[in-house]
């Protein structure tokens, strides 16, 4: 594969100033939002959960990047199903604010998903590349390609000086 194109850009969302990616299908907002949060659909694209999402909280296990991979507790705090997502988590000692929302247009027959993670003290050079390797996965997986084509190599370093310059 030939060097993917960086998507991100940085604005001020709902909590503070975030990167957000976003990535168009021709399909249905239930199909990408399942893809997005049906732990079975998940884990084509970058891992699985378990637990009980009504309590507000499951457990998160990053499976692309291994199998003997230490659970995440997320906090789920949206689920508007299949329009909005927002939950946070920590990853070492890194605290992380995720959301998504998806927009439909029947005009056009298409979805947009606007991905985003609330800016920390995060390396934009990793956080950057990692969410386009990860979301071309899912939209290889929405659109029933091979996810294990995609190479991060591809995307590290690659994409690392353009999200740095947005830091």
């Amino acid at each position: 594969m030939s060097t993917p194109r960086p998507t991100g850009t940085v604005g001020d969302g709902p909590r503070g100033r975030e990167v957000r990616l976003t990535r168009r299908y021709r399909a249905a907002p239930e199909a990408v939002w399942a893809a997005l949060t049906e732990s079975d659909r998940l884990e084509r694209w970058i891992g699985r959960w378990e637990g009980d999402p009504r309590t507000g909280r499951i457990s998160f296990f990053m499976t692309a990047e291994g199998e003997d991979v230490e659970p995440e507790e997320y906090v789920i705090r949206e689920c508007d199903p299949p329009r909005r997502f927002a939950a946070d988590t920590a990853v070492g000692e890194q605290h992380w604010h995720l959301r998504f929302e998806l927009e439909h247009s029947p005009e056009e027959g298409m979805t947009t998903l606007t991905f985003a993670q609330l800016l920390a003290d995060d390396d934009m050079s990793n956080v950057g590349p990692g969410w386009e390797y990860y979301l071309d996965r899912l939209t290889a997986a929405i659109e029933g390609h091979d996810v294990d084509a995609i190479a991060f190599d591809d995307y590290y370093p690659a994409l690392k000086e353009y999200y740095a310059a947005l830091a």
